[in-house]
């Protein structure tokens, strides 16, 4: 169904106008991993992870170097590390040791991140889960390519306030640890409600265990190429406008699908699914609120802003959904702060705030995503701004996700470099009032009443 003649069709789209492919991740189950005897799960995992993903990056550089493609990322994700560490670690210790593990096959492999140092306490906490969450500040000082998510609430379960107040402090443990780069540990770790299983973005990618034994998901991207297209229709009507959103993003999912059954192929390893998201990178013109503005905003944040994220975010999934049989992940329209130049200069212009970033993620596709805060928030702030997140996925039945970053040494008005895909960000402002007695209270919010389908 597809060929090289739809690939040549997207040549311009790749040479200059931003597409890619953003990322090829493996999911690999280590449930067969597991022992009571840690050196031998730490063996296990080992042996597994590279066995499997040994020719991963290898066969994205030839699918890159045959297609024309870029693939900007090669990673693997694998099964919530506090299911697989449970029977063995016996403290926070052995957790982040086996973090380590994680940290040194991922090296060895040659992929960028390895996600699936992660647990899911929507409804409560096992023993194993916290001690896993409590090693989380250890395990991302001690490793570089290691991504932490935690899954906090969902629309069938509620809430666990519980793990949202221990999130704030691991968060703020996370960005002491990790504070002579810049709390960059906070920039890979991550909480989510309702998440996906089968994700293949960092930071919260892990291998869900409904999945197969080991499964390829594709990330695509191409911000630069919807607003490239949309400045050949400027002033026209919504109809063209959507229109114009919906075949620009059949085409980059294409390009998605095609380099994911040529990874399946070539690895001997199932194809799961393409999500579609468009991921902004730091790069000029590559950038979601650029499309925003292109649609009709003087910035990301004017009044106006949810609406059109509401309108993209829902075409991109239209015309996607018609290129690919399988898509799944997050798919949609990012907005993280630091990763979209377009985004850090409505920010730096005082069009847009956190307050209004959250207004957007009831109609984008995932959350409040890297953004840089003063190091001396307090920890039940972090954990308030946590439940105003999650909230918005419980209700709405998506997922919401919150990448915040306390910058230790650092305040409104300055500015955090982090690099790479990762970027840089102003540090922004955070509401000052307390939430200190809703954060104490403990337990959790009941799941809405639209959960109950039995």
């Amino acid at each position: 169904m597809i060929n090289i003649n739809e690939v040549s069709e997207t040549n311009e789209m790749i040479e200059k106008e931003n597409l890619d492919v953003r990322t090829i991740t493996m999911g690999i189950s280590l449930l067969d991993c597991i022992d009571s005897d840690l050196e031998k799960v730490k063996k296990n995992i080992y042996d597994k992870i590279y066995n499997k993903a040994k020719d991963l990056v290898k066969t994205g550089k030839e699918i890159e170097k045959e297609f024309g493609i870029p693939i900007v990322n090669k990673r693997i994700s694998v099964t919530p590390i506090s299911l697989v560490g449970a029977a063995a670690c016996r403290s926070s210790s052995d957790f982040a040791s086996l973090a380590v593990v994680l940290d040194d096959v991922a090296k060895e492999v040659g992929v960028n991140f390895i996600g699936g140092y992660s647990a899911l306490v929507s409804k409560g906490m096992t023993p194993a889960e916290e001690l896993l969450i409590k090693s989380i500040p250890e395990a991302l000082s001690k490793t570089d390519r290691v991504c932490s998510s935690i899954n906090l609430g969902s629309t069938k379960t509620g809430i666990n306030m519980d793990a949202v107040k221990l999130m704030g402090e691991i968060i703020k443990e996370t960005a002491e640890y990790t504070k002579e780069v810049d709390s960059l540990g906070c920039a890979k770790l991550v909480v989510f409600c309702n998440a996906p299983d089968d994700n293949p973005f960092m930071a919260g990618a892990f291998h869900g265990v409904t999945e197969a034994d080991c499964i390829i998901n594709v990330g695509v991207s191409g911000p630069g190429v919807v607003k490239t297209a949309l400045e050949k229709v400027r002033g026209k009507d919504f109809e063209i406008l959507c229109e114009t959103i919906k075949k620009t993003a059949f085409k980059v999912t294409r390009v998605g699908q095609l380099v994911a059954k040529e990874a399946s192929e070539r690895l001997n390893v199932p194809f799961g699914i393409v999500d579609l998201s468009l991921a902004p990178t730091p790069a000029i013109g590559d950038s979601v609120a650029d499309i925003l503005c292109e649609i009709g905003l003087e910035h990301a944040g004017a009044p106006g802003t949810t609406a059109a994220l509401a309108l993209l975010n829902d075409q991109v999934k239209k015309g996607g959904v018609m290129a690919s049989s399988y898509v799944g992940g997050l798919s949609g329209a990012f907005i993280p702060v630091s990763e979209d130049q377009g985004m850090i200069n409505a920010v730096e212009a005082g069009a847009l705030t956190i307050e209004k970033l959250e207004a957007m993620t009831c109609v984008c596709s995932v959350g409040l995503d890297m953004i840089a805060i003063p190091g001396d928030t307090k920890a039940t702030t972090i954990s308030g701004i946590i439940a105003d997140e999650l909230a918005i996925g419980m209700v709405n039945q998506k997922t919401t996700a919150v990448r915040i970053i306390p910058v230790i040494g650092k305040g409104v008005g300055e500015t955090v470099e982090f690099g790479g895909l990762l970027g840089h960000a102003p540090i922004m402002s955070v509401n000052k009032f307390s939430c200190d007695d809703f954060i104490n209270r403990g337990g959790r919010i009941p799941a809405p009443i639209h959960s109950f389908k039995n």
